[in-house]
């Protein structure tokens, strides 16, 4: 018992000292490639394996043919693990290049392909990784291009918007100011009436560059969407009655939500207006809050005849209006946008689809805790 002892501790003290001196190495060569490392590797082992036997062979445990014999073997299982290691390790570096070069590929904007053919575990799992990386930069570049379209209608919708209304103000003021307006009366009211309008999109666009900004700041409170319901239809009632469109809110629960409700006055007074603009007189707007599965839902029903299928997932994009609403009348296409802004800044989200003889665009939100 006492010889195995003395056996495993020269074995152990011999390995020991060659793993301390391959450690150093593998430290000092961390920049190199797999194969070296491999190598390294398969050389510290079969090395520290001779070191042990050496050391068991001069504490006179071993005789000299049986030191020469084991020799051999490791000599031969040396060269057997450097061989295999060589070849592991090339295996492995061309996996790892056919793989940097497809990661490449999407970093340069196009998607990334797993490299075909086996590979390890962790060369495996990397691939899935880059692929869910390469899907997640295709959506980011999708959305990037569509916000920067919206940009630019944004962009001309508003100088065309902007200029209609500045030329109207500057051919009355002008009139007024050579004394040649008729009725000097009727041009200050419609020279109020432009700067209401200019007031109004400049507004808009505040509300929207907040809501970009992530700095929309809300202050939630417990409020019945009966009254909010309520408030809103009071608020758009003398539109409707210019349009010649009839209001309808007899399906309006008394549900509690916590909302702000300067905000969510906001968005069903967008709602209504953009409503009752695009039905025809004598048409109708029916507006409904009841709850659902997810929520508490505010719907929306106008008769503007539908939305072309193409369109509807646009409608809220920022800057975007409908083919029949390209003039002044119609706002700059930043209603719909500060809604689904405002809502989804409560948690919740803003949908549109058509129906018989319009669309109904609803509102779900979150239902209040008891």
């Amino acid at each position: 018992m006492r010889d195995a002892l003395l056996i495993a501790l020269f074995a152990f003290l011999g390995a020991a000292a060659v793993g301390v001196l391959g450690a150093g190495v593998v430290l000092l060569i961390r920049r190199r490639s797999v194969v070296t490392h491999l190598a390294v590797v398969v050389g510290v082992a079969v090395t520290a394996m001779l070191a042990g036997t050496l050391a068991v062979a001069q504490a006179m445990f071993l005789s000299a043919h049986d030191l020469k014999v084991v020799t051999m073997v490791v000599a031969m299982a040396a060269v057997v693990s450097l061989a295999t290691a060589l070849l592991l390790g090339r295996w492995a570096v061309a996996r790892s290049r056919a793989l940097a070069l497809a990661a490449r590929s999407f970093g340069d904007g196009g998607d990334f392909t797993s490299p075909d053919g086996p590979s390890t575990a962790e060369l495996m799992e990397l691939s899935r990784e880059l692929e869910i990386t390469s899907a997640k930069l295709a959506e980011s570049r999708a959305r990037e291009r569509a916000l920067e379209t919206s940009r630019r209608e944004l962009v001309a919708w508003i100088s065309h918007d902007l200029r209609t209304p500045l030329a109207g103000l500057r051919a009355m003021s002008e009139a007024l100011e050579d004394g040649v307006a008729a009725d000097p009366q009727r041009y200050l009211r419609q020279i109020r009436t432009e700067v209401e309008r200019l007031n109004d999109m400049v507004g808009d666009l505040f509300e929207l560059s907040r809501i970009h900004a992530g700095t929309l700041a809300l202050s939630p409170s417990r409020i019945s969407l009966y009254d909010l319901v309520g408030d809103a239809l009071a608020g758009v009632d003398p539109l409707a009655r210019e349009y010649g469109v009839r209001l309808v809110g007899d399906r309006v629960e008394p549900v509690p939500v916590e909302v702000d409700g300067k905000e969510m006055s906001r968005v069903l007074g967008n709602l209504l207006v953009n409503a009752i603009r695009r039905t025809p007189a004598d048409g109708t707007v029916a507006i409904a809050a009841e709850r659902g599965a997810d929520g508490v839902v505010l719907s929306v029903t106008d008769g503007c005849g539908g939305i072309p299928e193409e369109d509807l997932p646009r409608v809220f994009d920022t800057g975007w209006r409908g083919t029949h609403a390209r003039t002044p009348p119609a706002g700059a296409g930043l209603g719909l946008a500060i809604v689904r802004g405002i809502v989804e800044a409560h948690q919740g989200r803003a949908s549109v689809r058509n129906v018989a003889g319009g669309c109904r665009f609803e509102v779900t939100l979150p239902t209040a805790e008891a």
